[in-house]
């Protein structure tokens, strides 16, 4: 893998919702709050917190430039050129030095890497080696055990102390979408670089997780699924989720990840 970034990095331990393992890379301690987090004047109020129908192509012509604290999504893998299309989205709504985080195929990463590059800068890849999943497809003459999370910048963001290895133990859901992944998992990378009140765009959200974490985690939101029938369901189970209490510490930086 290519060489770490300017951050630390350290061996460490902790457990999330089962046991977690793995090397941490960052910034240990507080974000670099570079820009208020607030909405855009110019983004649709149809657009703010909701799940929105359509392609997301049409859809994000509606955002404005430099409008969006971090972009976190995952698309049809084999889909190279959404790759291409996100990146270069990317590059014209994300704030200066923000972030964006896309899962990816194993079989595809070359292609997928490629793609994003034309418009973004590759910084790091994310694994989480799941001990209990393991796939057949896609892994000649071998198991595959997890998928690459591909963080890509617009300048270069640094998150708070988050692991780029982790051995996690969990039982994935897929009564929401077919390749649904871990609400912890999403919530994992979701807190360590956005804070509270942050907008997070997920332009691919299928069964809504991006969006459901968003809300129980204090950031705001904008997503788009381009299928009506999963879009309807997805904002049900949103609408089912309560909302972050303004108590509650959701910033990754103060979260205890040693509790079970």
């Amino acid at each position: 893998r290519p060489a770490a970034h300017g951050g630390a990095v350290a061996r460490g331990t902790g457990r999330a919702t089962g046991r977690v393992r793995g090397r941490a890379v960052g910034g240990g301690g507080e974000y670099e709050r570079a820009t208020q987090m607030t909405w855009h004047p110019d983004i649709p109020e149809a657009y703010r917190n909701q799940i929105v129908t359509g392609d997301a192509r049409a859809l994000a012509a509606q955002i404005p430039d430099e409008s969006i604290d971090l972009i976190f999504t995952d698309p049809v893998y084999e889909r190279i050129e959404d790759y291409a299309w996100l990146a270069e989205t990317a590059a014209r709504v994300l704030k200066p030095n923000s972030a964006c985080l896309a899962f990816c195929s194993i079989a595809q990463l070359p292609e997928t890497l490629a793609a994003m590059s034309q418009s973004l800068s590759y910084r790091w890849q994310f694994i989480e080696y799941r001990t209990n999943e393991v796939k057949h497809r896609h892994a000649p003459g071998g198991k595959c055990v997890y998928a690459p999370l591909l963080w890509f910048d617009k300048g270069k963001r640094r998150p708070s102390f988050v692991l780029d290895v982790r051995a996690v133990a969990v039982h994935t859901s897929k009564s929401n979408h077919l390749w649904s992944k871990p609400p912890i998992t999403i919530m994992y990378y979701l807190t360590a670089f956005s804070q509270t009140e942050a907008v997070v765009y997920d332009p691919f959200v299928g069964g809504g997780t991006t969006a459901v974490i968003a809300k129980t985690s204090g950031r705001n939101f904008i997503a788009s699924e381009i299928d009506p029938t999963r879009a309807a369901a997805a904002r049900t189970r949103l609408e089912n989720t309560q909302a972050m209490h303004p108590l509650f510490v959701t910033d990754q930086a103060e979260l205890d990840l040693s509790a079970a």
